[in-house]
């Protein structure tokens, strides 16, 4: 399986986060860092998004004692 890069508008539409706070994010190392894919761009691996999100859930449903 071909693991897709996902551009920063597709990311924060993912994760429902502003750029803001995805670098915030990034550099406290709570949300994987980009990679860079040029001068001025930056992408991230679909597989380390969706980590991302399926560990955040399990965070939210321990917390909440699901």
């Amino acid at each position: 399986m071909i693991d897709r890069i996902l551009r920063r508008p597709e990311v924060e539409e993912a994760v429902g986060l502003s750029r803001a706070t995805l670098y915030r994010m990034i550099e406290r190392g709570d949300f994987p860092r980009p990679t860079k894919l040029g001068e001025r761009a930056v992408g991230w691996r679909e597989s380390a998004v969706e980590v991302w999100l399926h560990r955040r859930s399990l965070e939210t449903n321990a917390s909440e004692g699901k």
